[in-house]
């Protein structure tokens, strides 16, 4: 239980982080099977994404992460983005609570609903971790081509300036990459949407 992993003091929760990285790796356990273990290499990490799922402002400040925007998680493929931003929801508050959704699903769902679809992702004033950021196709809808989670991504920074709604996401990608699939514009609202949390490049691939 999360209770287990933080003490009261004076109404608020103060957090023990090697009782959270097991805590999260119990979660993992029973999500993704016994095989499921939290690499002491990335601990780090860990105690970045933590930090920010508790809203620990003075960690927070510690580590350069604003409270005010979401993450953007990077690194290889294989390295655990996906599985960390699912568990990750453990630690935050039920109203800032996400939704993950691969990018590639949201193109599939475009094909076959249309523009309804970038107005459900795009405009719901809920959260949503946008998971595999460029790995989707360009789709097209009755012959009309969208750049899908491009869109979704400009109508999400509009969410964010004027009702402060936070988007998460994933990409083995980097920032000239995300230029390239998605433009200068959604590079340049990326900064102002997103604190760039990411793993070393030559993290192993923990799926082999």
């Amino acid at each position: 239980m999360l209770e287990k992993c933080y003490t009261l003091v004076d109404g608020y929760r103060q957090f023990d982080f090697l009782t959270c990285v097991r805590y999260l790796n119990h979660l993992g356990r029973k999500q993704y099977g016994s095989s499921f273990s939290i690499n002491p290499d990335d601990r780090f990490i860990l105690h970045k994404l933590i930090s920010y799922a508790i809203g620990s402002e003075e960690r927070c400040q510690e580590h350069g992460i604003d409270l005010s925007k979401g993450i953007l998680l990077t690194g290889p493929v294989g390295c655990g983005k996906t599985s960390l931003m699912t568990l990750l929801n453990a630690f935050i508050y039920p109203d800032q609570k996400y939704q993950v959704k691969n990018t590639r699903q949201i193109a599939s769902e475009f094909h076959k609903e249309g523009f309804e679809v970038i107005h459900k992702y795009g405009m719901r004033e809920k959260a949503f971790c946008l998971d595999d950021l460029g790995i989707e196709h360009t789709i097209k809808h009755f012959g009309n081509e969208c750049n899908t989670i491009g869109e979704i991504l400009l109508q999400r920074y509009e969410l964010q300036v004027n009702q402060r709604i936070i988007t998460h996401a994933t990409t083995n990608l980097n920032a000239d990459e995300l230029e390239a699939i998605y433009g200068i514009r959604v590079r340049s609202r990326l900064r102002s949407m997103f604190n760039l949390i990411s793993f070393p490049i030559d993290t192993c691939d923990k799926r082999k």
